[in-house]
């Protein structure tokens, strides 16, 4: 064999060397890490989607909102997770104001109205849903009460051990429940008004949907929570009957944020801008939520617009946050 057919063999090895590394990596799945507050069978089902469509690899995790903050503080000077997906807006705000989260502008955020996004990108909102009260129906009857139909009812003495609301320490609903009660009656009042309902109150839960789901098996008469959950409750045939607080409810602005120095900021964009499309926006109105994305809604949906709303100021609840969960903790479940 002659210096050239062994020069030129060579060659051809390396090559084809070269091309199979290539090949190998291009097909390597890319992986984005992320924390979801959506519930689960939402989150199984956006994040499949989304794998789908853009053949990036998505490890999740499921915390309530209150464990979302406290772990992305926890992890502040070494992020494990580059974006936060879904959860009330309220604690996107307190993630925006203790620096956990950075600015982006998604080019698909031009579809959000302007009062469901933050002013300087720092989230935006996928959908609302408003508090609302959930019964169950047959326990009602056999304790002989009646639904609640205003916030003063919740603390009337026959309701004495059977309301459940999550807790506002680990659920972002449950602080919506709170800021919404204090911007209503005022701190003094409101808070009045807690230490009477914690009289009738048979457990504080971890997360913001449990409620709803106890009181669909008749573990509970009555839960306070999101009204999407209690419809899709509704639409799995539990004898349940959804009814709004007439002094007016507050609601939720579920939120996405990237991560302030975050692994993967580039894949993590990518979720952040197919979280705004109509393609995310459509899974969303499968659970009953209503998009800020223009989708036809499932039957039996509640827009906001639909329901008596307070003047809620996200601002003011996510700057007073954790002023107001540590009075709570204090003056309400300590005592």
């Amino acid at each position: 064999m002659t210096k050239k057919k062994i020069w030129l063999i060579g060659l051809c090895l390396v090559i084809t060397t070269l091309f199979l590394f290539s090949a190998n990596t291009t097909l390597a799945k890319e992986k984005l890490a992320i924390y979801t507050t959506l519930d689960e069978p939402l989150a199984r089902a956006v994040v499949a989607a989304f794998e789908e469509d853009t053949g990036i690899e998505v490890e999740w995790v499921r915390l309530s909102g209150g464990e979302c903050v406290a772990r992305l503080i926890a992890e502040k000077e070494n992020p494990q997770i580059s974006i936060w997906y879904g959860g009330v807006g309220l604690d996107h705000i307190v993630a925006k104001e203790k620096g956990l989260t950075i600015p982006y502008e998604s080019p698909n955020a031009v579809n959000i109205p302007d009062n469901f996004k933050d002013a300087d990108h720092y989230w935006t909102g996928i959908y609302a849903g408003p508090l609302c009260f959930v019964s169950n129906t047959n326990l009602l009857k056999e304790l002989g009460l009646e639904a609640p139909t205003s916030w003063a009812d919740l603390i009337k003495p026959e309701y004495e051990g059977q309301i459940q609301v999550a807790n506002p320490g680990t659920s972002g609903t449950a602080y919506n429940v709170l800021a919404t009660v204090v911007q209503i009656m005022g701190e003094d009042k409101a808070f009045e008004y807690l230490k009477a309902l914690d009289k009738n109150i048979f457990q504080y839960t971890r997360s913001g949907s449990k409620p709803g789901k106890n009181a669909a098996i008749g573990e509970i008469a009555i839960g306070i929570g999101y009204a999407h959950d209690q419809v899709k409750l509704v639409s799995q045939g539990y004898p349940l009957v959804i009814t709004f607080p007439s002094e007016g409810t507050g609601y939720e602005i579920a939120s996405i944020s990237l991560i302030k120095g975050g692994p993967q900021p580039e894949l993590a964009k990518k979720l952040y801008d197919w979280a705004l499309t109509e393609r995310a926006a459509e899974i969303y109105a499968s659970v009953y939520v209503c998009p800020f994305v223009d989708v036809e809604l499932k039957e039996g949906a509640i827009p906001i617009s639909k329901v008596k709303t307070i003047n809620q100021d996200n601002k003011w609840a996510g700057a007073n946050k954790d002023r107001l969960v540590a009075k709570w903790t204090s003056e309400v479940f300590g005592q």
